[in-house]
């Protein structure tokens, strides 16, 4: 797989994510600075050989959510939004649209499959030495090892 262009692909499946009164700024690797709400993939991990003669390997992406704390309330809010598993402010069903139809590769050709697996961390996140309120969502993508 190539992830660099897979991290790319995320990225803008995140971007079609509907929030109220705000843009979600969206980015396949972790910024220097933040400008809230932001989406960015923070870390991965990969299991090589999945099938054989590297056939398929599976890549975890952990990406970040991350919103400002100045009205406390809004954001844990906004994030509650991001976070269901439908609406328009849904990060799992904007980043799973990029599944395409079915038989038909996903985030545009670049995996064979992937999905939201799951939504840890709430809590708040450093980043450059200012603190946000945030999560972090596991996304399980599933590809060919030797491309």
């Amino acid at each position: 797989m190539d992830i660099t262009n897979v991290r790319a692909q995320l990225a803008v499946a995140a971007s079609a994510v509907t929030l109220p009164g705000a843009s979600l700024v969206c980015t396949g690797y972790m910024p220097d600075g933040v400008t809230t709400p932001c989406f960015f993939i923070a870390d991965y991990t990969i299991e090589y050989d999945k099938a054989m003669n590297r056939a398929l390997d599976h890549i975890d992406f952990t990406a970040r959510v991350l919103v400002g704390r100045a009205d406390d309330l809004a954001g844990q809010a906004l994030l509650d939004a991001m976070l269901s598993g439908s609406g328009p402010a849904s990060l799992k069903v904007a980043l799973e649209a990029a599944r395409g139809a079915p038989g038909t590769p996903a985030l545009n050709g670049y995996a064979h499959d992937f999905r939201v697996t799951r939504v840890q961390g709430l809590r708040l996140y450093e980043h450059n030495g200012v603190q946000y309120l945030g999560a972090e969502i596991s996304i399980l993508v599933i590809g060919d090892g030797s491309a």
